[in-house]
């Protein structure tokens, strides 16, 4: 986390320092460089189990497991990011603020160097999300929560091509994240005023113990919920995901989708299994409704879009309501079977996102449906490859999709929520006609003269698209040594 945060302020530096020219190739080696060591720092510190800066970080093995799965995650997120063959100058601008469709924004769209203060901001995103999953008290998560956020609302707004609705979406995704942030800042007011505690060990102790009245309590619960499950993209808080999604550069989406459902799920762990552990009896049922909510709004609505990338966002609405699913177990299996979730759908989700960035034409990625009908007799190689990722979100077997939702269903039955299950098979239903619609399209549809060609990656995206394929595929074959991993790291939660 400190190596995150440190290399960003370096990045900052190297912005000011470092001339235009030379900055692409400083850093995105820095970038990686980063990720690489803070993946090593968190596999060499497995094992580890205690509280350190005061107590208000917890090191423990799921905390340690979610930071090695956003280093990991981020590191195939910034090979994509970092991609600059597919398109003149890169897909990011310097500056998101630059009015759409003036001259100023004009140039800057015009100039051939990308814009790389993208890279420093995905760091510090990173950095706040290791400390957001390893918070142990609710004003260091807070705290962490914001310096996630606000470079991921610069970032979505730093698209090279289509400004205004990257603008857009920015705004959006600012202004809701803004009332998500002040009701989970209200949520931990009232939970203060009950317990006298911002710890998630007061907090816990307070729940078995105080005789002070349960409103504070109860309504406390339900605003810091109501901030996490924003940041989940559970419904009915995720009105924000289709535009933002449609509207972020692709690279900014695929790192959105992947790491920020980790940090955000990370965090509502915690806080559930940790500080409100004693009231699950009380929270369950309304957290049920959620994901229930979740998984059919998502299936349901996915059927009626006409844009992959809206499409995309749909699909990680319904994803979010599966791993809620497996939150509800309650019980080891069901943390193990969340953090294995959240690692093989972020390989998918990152790989699918990829393979978008390819299907272009002269006006940048052609996303809307009717344009990928007979992409198969153009690109054999990518609609095989975006096939075998839309069965994984199908949950078919043999691929990580159905090894997570076994994994999920099964944590959710064994915790005696049957019920959430037969809603999750319902939608995954549901959800499979969107996916293999689009497979129908590509392959049995005679290509058009609006259909786009896939562009030939550069070696960046091609590994993004090796990793994110790979994993999909192993994951799905050999998932026992994740699974051991999970499991391990599952026992230790403070």
């Amino acid at each position: 986390m400190l190596i995150l945060l440190g290399a960003a302020a370096v990045g900052v530096l190297f912005e000011a320092f470092v001339p235009r020219r030379g900055r692409y190739g400083v850093q995105l080696v820095w970038g990686l460089a980063a990720l690489v060591a803070s993946l090593i720092v968190v596999i060499l510190e497995a094992g580890t189990r205690e509280l350190t800066a005061d107590s208000a970080i917890a090191l423990d093995g799921p905390s340690l497991f979610l930071q090695g799965s956003l280093a990991a995650l981020g590191i195939v997120a910034l090979l994509l990011i970092a991609e600059r063959t597919l398109e003149p100058g890169g897909p990011f601008v310097a500056s998101a603020g630059v009015t759409a469709g003036t001259q100023a924004d004009r140039e800057q769209a015009a100039r051939p160097h990308a814009g790389t203060e993208v890279y420093p901001l995905m760091l510090f995103a990173l950095g706040g999300m290791m400390l957001f999953v390893s918070a142990n008290d609710l004003l260091t998560m807070f705290i962490a929560l914001e310096v996630f956020s606000l470079p991921l609302y610069l970032m979505c707004g730093l698209a090279r091509r289509r400004r205004l609705l990257s603008q857009e979406s920015a705004m959006k995704y600012f202004l809701l994240g803004a009332f998500a942030s002040a009701f989970f800042l209200f949520g931990i007011a009232m939970l203060y005023g009950f317990s006298g505690q911002v710890s998630f060990s007061g907090i816990h102790n307070a729940v078995q113990t105080s005789t002070n009245s349960t409103t504070l309590l109860y309504i406390g619960l339900a605003l810091v919920s109501l901030g996490l499950l924003f940041k989940a993209a559970a419904a009915p808080f995720h009105v924000w995901i289709p535009d933002v999604y449609q509207g972020a550069p692709t690279p900014v989406t695929a790192f959105m989708s992947a790491c920020t459902k980790v940090a955000a799920f990370g965090g509502l762990l915690r806080v559930l299994y940790v500080a409100f552990q004693g009231t699950d009896w009380d929270f369950r049922p309304v957290i049920g409704v959620i994901a229930v909510l979740t998984m059919l709004v998502g299936s349901i609505l996915s059927v009626t879009q006409t844009d992959i990338k809206r499409l995309l966002a749909y699909s990680s609405i319904a994803n979010a309501g599966y791993i809620l699913v497996g939150v509800l177990g309650l019980s080891k299996d069901g943390l193990s079977s969340t953090l294995f979730y959240l690692v093989t759908y972020g390989f998918t989700v990152i790989a699918a996102f990829g393979v978008v960035t390819l299907v272009r034409d002269a006006d940048g990625e052609a996303t809307h449906l009717s344009r990928w009908a007979g992409l198969g007799r153009r690109s054999p190689l990518y609609a095989g490859l975006f096939t075998f990722l839309m069965l994984a979100f199908a949950g078919i077997p043999l691929t990580s999709g159905f090894t997570g939702k076994f994994a999920v269903f099964a944590a959710a039955i064994g915790g005696g929520q049957s019920w959430l299950v037969i809603f999750g098979v319902v939608s995954s239903m549901i959800l499979a006609f969107p996916y293999l619609r689009v497979v129908v399209m590509m392959w049995l549809s005679e290509p058009g003269d609006s259909t786009p060609t896939v562009s030939i990656p550069g070696a960046l995206t091609s590994a993004t698209l090796a990793i994110g394929g790979i994993a999909t595929l192993l994951l799905g074959v050999v998932p026992a040594p994740l699974l051991d991993l999970t499991n391990r790291a599952a026992e230790f939660i403070r």
